[in-house]
């Protein structure tokens, strides 16, 4: 009797490692929860700097590109394709899982020659460039993925309103015992964090407005870096409470989440789920965030968090206030973001992603495999 072998699994990222990013984070955590299933899993992607661990093929250094008020941080140079390619030739995948499939780079090329089953995990949402200049060409290309996925129904929709197709909703996860288990960071008295990429779209601003309608004993822990990081610091950089952490690993994230009173994600707009919710969520942390599309999703329409009107830094002040307090209401919503978190684990994305490569292989060439050819 002979026991089938689990597929080898190459995970493609167009973004570079060596960033941080909700994408990156995803593609990561995957891996690491594939591998402990028993999966022969690679990542490759750009890299700038040494990669993260030592199964990820890194294809190179990033170079920055402006999207969906964003910088997202790219490799679509020659050399990286090269070496992606030579990457999967050694590495004789059984499948390919592409990220943001019609992102330039390696996940593009990958589209281009179909080596092997493709699958297709669509990110983002809102106004994307390359869905703007949707010709038949790329319509051609996107019709080479044998299985096309999207984290939430509002990135399955910005997809398909350029490219078409049926999408399957397999929601971003988290690793659960990463948050749930991490030593919390000391704090001196009430804390709020803000972890994210220092720019408009990110709501940063609205948050340090809200700052001031705060008490003088409330300290403000502002993880991560970005394009507006300079003008922020000079314009709120004399509130000594305020306290500017730049980028931080995995292990003081997630040591900080657990350790904080309240996380704060005031995202304005053209989020596509929002991860870094349910990371506040695992670490058993009080959540205030916007009240966006992507985020009512994720908190059940705030039954997981209190939402604040978008972009008001008195209704944040005042949420932030509420949330501080830890009142019955707040502890309910602990409650039910720890089970919302728990059914989000990244464990339980790993077993659906991995029955979805094992039909597909089972299945044997695709329609879309035989007639993508262009």
């Amino acid at each position: 009797m002979t026991t089938e072998l689990p597929p080898r699994v190459g995970l493609i990222c167009p973004y570079s490692l060596g960033v941080w990013g909700g994408v990156q984070s995803q593609v990561l955590g995957l891996a690491r929860s594939l591998r402990r299933l028993g999966v022969p899993t690679q990542v490759l992607a750009p890299c700038d700097g040494l990669p993260p661990e030592p199964w990820v093929t890194p294809l190179g250094d990033s170079i920055p590109y402006a999207e969906n008020g964003s910088v997202a941080p790219l490799a679509p140079d020659p050399a990286a394709q090269l070496r992606l390619l030579g990457a999967v030739w050694d590495e004789r995948f059984d499948i390919l899982h592409l990220h943001e499939p019609l992102a330039p780079g390696p996940t593009l090329t990958s589209l281009v020659v179909k080596p092997t089953p493709l699958i297709g995990t669509f990110h983002a949402s809102g106004s994307i460039r390359p869905y703007r200049w949707i010709n038949g060409v790329v319509r051609r290309l996107a019709q080479r993925l044998d299985q096309r996925v999207a984290v939430s129904t509002e990135a399955a929709r910005t997809a398909s309103e350029s490219l078409g197709g049926d999408y399957r909703i397999v929601a971003n996860a988290v690793e659960v015992d990463r948050f749930a288990g991490a030593p919390p960071w000391p704090t001196t008295g009430p804390t709020v964090m803000f972890l994210g990429r220092h720019e408009e779209r990110k709501g940063l601003h609205v948050l340090l407005e809200a700052a001031r309608y705060l008490d003088q004993d409330v300290t403000f822990w502002i993880a991560g870096k970005g394009p507006d990081t300079p003008a922020l610091q000079a314009r709120f950089g004399s509130d000594e409470r305020i306290q500017w952490l730049g980028a931080v690993d995995d292990a003081e994230k997630a040591s900080r989440l657990a350790g904080v009173d309240v996380f704060c994600a005031p995202a304005q707009g053209g989020e596509s789920f929002g991860v870094v919710l349910l990371e506040g969520m695992a670490a058993r942390t009080a959540v205030v965030a916007s009240d966006i599309p992507a985020f009512r999703s994720v908190t059940q329409d705030g039954r997981c968090a209190t939402l604040f009107e978008n972009q008001s830094s008195a209704a944040l002040a005042a949420a932030l206030r509420v949330a501080l307090e830890r009142g019955p209401a707040i502890l309910e919503q602990l409650d039910a973001a720890a089970r919302r978190a728990d059914d989000n684990s990244m464990a339980a994305q790993a077993a659906v992603y991995l029955d979805m490569y094992n039909r597909q292989l089972s299945a044997g060439p695709s329609a879309n495999h035989e007639r993508s050819r262009l």
